[in-house]
Order: C-alpha cells, then structure tokens, then sequence
C-alpha cells in the first residue's frame, strides 16, 4: 500500500532545530503543521506493516493520534479516551475492508489539513530519520527536511532540556523533566547523533531528502528557507522568517521576531566541560568532518573522564526503563538507535 498524498517529514536528532523548522512553516499560508505524533516509533512498528486492526485497535489509535496533536506528545499518560467519538467517526470514514494502522495516519493526516483549510501537511517527529525506508515506502511522493546541528551544542540543549518547563514550557511535567535529566550522558546522546547521522546518509543520494544545517540556518535565514521551499515545491513566503524566540534549552521563550546567529555558538561559552566536549568528538568526528564542523584541540580532566565512563551502563539503563512506554519495539527501536 502506498500513499501518494504530498506530505513533509521534518526529521534529525533531537535538539537540532525540528521544532524552529516547524515554527518557520507554520508561518506558511499552504502547509499544515502537526505536532510530534510519534507514529512510527511508539505507535508503530515495522513489523505492522499490511496488517490488519481491528475497529476497536482502529479507534484506540486514532484516538491517540487525536490527542497527541490536539495536547502535545508529552501527553501519553493522559485520557485518550475522551477522543473515543472523533476517532470513531474517523475509522468509519474509511472505505476499506481491511484496516491497518498506516492507513489511519494517513487518513488522519489528511483530516487535519481539511480541518485546517490548508493543502500539504508537515509532520516533525525527530526520531522518523530512523524510519525514512518505512517513510518511503508509503509515501513515494514524501519530501524530507533532514536538520543536522554541531552535536556539541546539542549536548548543551540536551543536558539542560529538562529545565524548559521554567523556560516557558509549561506544558512539561516534573515526571518528563526527570526522564530528561536521566537521559543525559555525553557518551549516549554523542552515539545517537552518530546514529541519526548515519541513517539519513543511507539515503544521501535521493532527491526527495534535503540536510539542513542548524548553523547555515541562523546565520542565512532567508537564503536557506528560499532553498527549502524550492525543494518542497511551494513559493517562498516572507512570513515564514518572523519567528519568535522559542524551544531553548537556555533562554526564556521570547516573542522577539528573527534568528538569533549567536544560538549556533552557545555550546563554546559554558555549559559543558571540556571532557564532555573531548568524549563528543572522539564519538562523533568523522561525521563531524562530514559537517565541517571544526574539532577542538582538548585534553580531558581523568577523574571526569573515569566517571563518564563508569556511570554510561548505569545512566543507559536507567534511561531505557524511563523510556519503555515510547517504544512499540523494544529491540527494533534499540537496533535503530544504538547499532
């Protein structure tokens, strides 16, 4: 089954400008943004593909997918259940004999542009850089913005991500700012950047997917978007750079309009010792060549360096059980992330 619906997947590591990219479109007259749905990995599994549902498991994910976009994907311990009607109507809505999974998120993205009067639906989940095989398979005609950011800094925007809720993330809960803290260590978010890396360079040579970087972003705004909208075939729209001040990890949410160029340097003024910027480029310095991102001569402290080490397996546990209810596949999602 196949999907030919035009439809935008933001994708890359989390923290590298996903969410700034998905401010720039909604500024767009035609395009219809989604919040983090997070189909493809907690909702949906490979293995799922073709198989058929049946209403009740129709409507169980519907309603899901309804909630997370009506009150954001850090929702998922909330009611989905007070969703059961709309989802409902929209599982009846589809003429098939056979349901399967994919065809509701199909089905569902299209409601919300109708809903929403516009005609090209953009969906932002960072972790879809993992499923861009599955994303193409259903979706031949898919267009990929694929956002890479200097892993430093996205060490920085990771260690301190727990912290937004006083930033103007109000929408965060203590539980989610544990969770956050618990995720961080330099060693595993330096390995999923490699990994992110690496699976959007399986597909380097296909047309439909454009790397963006965080950096290039900032520092030529209007330049970059014009590129971005020639790929995604739609007419640039000066609206699309007033954008306000938000998402930061460091900086109170802001309605000041523009980009803000020192933001790609943040990581060089404080925040993360030199160890942890030492273990990121050992990690992480092919593809940072890759990137032109230049490598800083650094030595780190041992006693640092023998912690970051021994504390890796008991932080990586930690954060696998803090993290069971976002996967549908324990070891598909591991063997994606990890390997």
């Amino acid at each position: 089954m196949a999907f030919q619906d035009r439809i935008i997947f933001i994708v890359g590591n989390s923290r590298s400008g996903t969410t700034m990219m998905l401010r720039i479109f909604n500024k767009h007259p035609e395009l219809m943004v989604l919040n983090e749905l997070h189909f493809f990995e907690q909702l949906w599994s490979p293995q799922d593909k073709g198989k058929p549902i049946s209403k009740e498991e129709a409507v169980t994910l519907a309603s899901k997918l309804l909630l997370t976009q009506r009150v954001g994907y850090m929702t998922h311990d909330q009611d989905y259940l007070q969703y059961t009607d709309e989802a409902t109507k929209l599982v009846d809505a589809l003429d098939e004999k056979k349901i399967v999974a994919e065809a509701i998120f199909n089905h569902f993205t299209k409601r919300e542009v109708m809903l929403n009067h516009k005609t090209i639906v953009c969906e932002k989940t960072p972790q879809n850089v993992f499923y861009l095989k599955e994303i193409f398979e259903l979706y031949p005609n898919a267009k990929i913005i694929n956002m890479v950011r200097d892993p430093r800094a996205i060490l920085l925007s990771q260690k301190n991500k727990w912290n937004r809720r006083n930033l103007g993330g109000n929408y965060m809960t203590a539980k989610e700012a544990l969770r956050l803290r618990i995720n961080y260590h330099p060693i595993t978010l330096s390995k999923l950047w490699n990994a992110a890396i690496n699976a959007a360079q399986l597909f380097s040579n296909d047309k439909r997917i454009l790397t963006v970087r965080f950096e290039d972003l900032l520092e030529q705004p209007e330049h970059t978007i014009q590129t971005i909208c020639h790929h995604i075939d739609v007419i640039f729209n000066k609206n699309m750079l007033n954008i306000t001040q938000e998402s930061s990890s460091i900086e109170k949410d802001s309605k000041e309009i523009g980009f803000k160029k020192e933001r790609a340097s943040n990581w060089k003024k404080g925040g993360l010792n030199t160890t942890e910027r030492w273990i990121c480029q050992q990690q992480c310095g092919h593809n940072l060549a890759i990137y032109n991102y230049p490598i800083e001569n650094l030595q780190p402290n041992f006693a640092y360096l023998l912690y970051y080490y021994i504390s890796f397996p008991i932080k990586l546990g930690m954060a696998f059980l803090m993290n069971l209810n976002r996967m549908k596949n324990i070891v598909e999602t591991l063997k994606r992330r990890l390997m």
